[in-house]
């Protein structure tokens, strides 16, 4: 529920503030199962658009640690369904809740597998979670306004979503299967990003 006021309320702003955005490629999005969509992380502005644009989808977040210092914040975030990770020694939990929460309720789960904004190297965990979930993922980007005041000029915001995929435990011929997913979705995202 606070999920879905707090979306209501910051669409109503993004669209005060930076008009009607676009979404591309919608009808990836399944419908009727649980799915985990990633997307490099370039500024802390596409959140918003990705679960603005997975309406009425609601998520679960992975969030670095550090977010959780200030209890007001931490109750905020928590209460719309983020858990903290620690990015230099993620332990079991941070493959296990996920997992847990994709097989077991109904929420998604986003996760940039860069990891920070200004990193383009992918980490296996997104293609971890999705192999042991058996859920598909849904790899998405952003492009538009990168800080508040990009958005108040009202850069165009557009997200675009690509075709789900599931994470297989063996390919014949593959030795390293995280290495080719980490391609695969390297390539995905460039493609997105020029259409």
């Amino acid at each position: 529920m606070f999920f879905s006021i707090v979306r209501s309320i910051i669409r109503l702003l993004a669209w005060i503030l930076n008009g009607k955005p676009t979404f591309i490629g919608k009808e990836n999005l399944p419908q009727d199962d649980n799915y985990i969509l990633i997307a490099p992380h370039r500024s802390s502005i596409d959140i918003v658009y990705l679960v603005l644009a997975t309406t009425p989808k609601q998520f679960s977040v992975m969030a670095k640690k550090e977010l959780f210092k200030n209890p007001v914040f931490r109750w905020i975030i928590t209460h719309l369904n983020a858990f903290p990770v620690d990015r230099d020694k993620p332990g079991p939990s941070a493959i296990k809740k996920p997992v847990k929460s994709l097989k077991e309720t109904n929420l998604g789960l986003i996760i940039f597998p860069s990891g920070t904004r200004h990193s383009s190297e992918l980490k296996g965990g997104a293609i971890t979670i999705a192999k042991l979930s058996k859920k598909p993922i849904i790899p998405a980007v952003y492009s538009g306004p990168l800080t508040f005041s990009e958005l108040v000029k009202r850069k165009k915001p557009v997200v675009r979503f690509g075709k789900p995929f599931y994470v297989e435990r063996k390919i014949e011929g593959v030795k390293d299967t995280t290495a080719y997913y980490s391609d695969k979705i390297q390539t995905v995202f460039d493609e997105l990003d020029h259409n």
